[in-house]
């Protein structure tokens, strides 16, 4: 479930970015910041199951900061 989750929000990051970069409009970046982070989220948890905490909590970190930067992109 997780792999399936994981696939669906890389197509829907790789599509926000090539999306951005051919029309030059970033004004979705703050979604693309978010799906990156929800992709940490979920390498996170795999790495929780596969017994390596260490990098659990670097993804986890990183994913607690992504959303963080995209709510204030958001607001902005």
């Amino acid at each position: 479930m997780l792999t399936i989750f994981q696939i669906v929000f890389t197509v829907i990051i790789l599509s926000l970015s090539t999306y951005g970069i051919i029309t030059h409009d970033y004004h979705w970046n703050f979604l693309l910041v978010f799906f990156i982070g929800l992709v940490m989220l979920i390498l996170g948890i795999k790495k929780f199951q596969s017994e390596t905490k260490v990098y659990g909590w670097f993804y986890m970190g990183v994913f607690l900061f992504s959303v963080i930067v995209s709510i204030q992109i958001f607001f902005r």
